[in-house]
């Protein structure tokens, strides 16, 4: 059985990483998956996403599926809203996807 969904994509700084993780829940997505990140962009060269002293990342990815695509712009609207003017961070949306699940997300 499969269901659609919205994939939201939130690549940021990992200082952030527990309150972008509050967003999403408050939210009301159910879950996500965060990964180590690391890449270039408008602000410079970020870590390679390699392990440093202390096994310290400096970026984060969250990859959040969503039932609808106005919970996951709700979303990237909240985390750009409370971060984005002081952290590095970008946001985007998947729209058309197909989820293969054993239980409802």
């Amino acid at each position: 059985m499969t269901q659609k969904a919205s994939k939201l994509v939130i690549v940021t700084e990992k200082v952030l990483l527990k309150k972008v993780a509050k967003i999403i829940d408050e939210v009301g997505a159910t879950g996500y998956t965060v990964v180590a990140a690391g890449g270039k962009g408008s602000r410079g060269v970020r870590s390679s996403g390699q392990p440093t002293v202390g096994d310290i990342y400096t970026n984060v990815k969250f990859e959040v599926l969503t039932p609808s695509r106005d919970m996951a712009v709700k979303i990237a609207d909240e985390v750009a809203a409370q971060f984005f003017k002081d952290y590095s961070g970008i946001t985007y949306i998947c729209d058309v996807m197909e989820v293969l699940y054993a239980h409802q997300f």
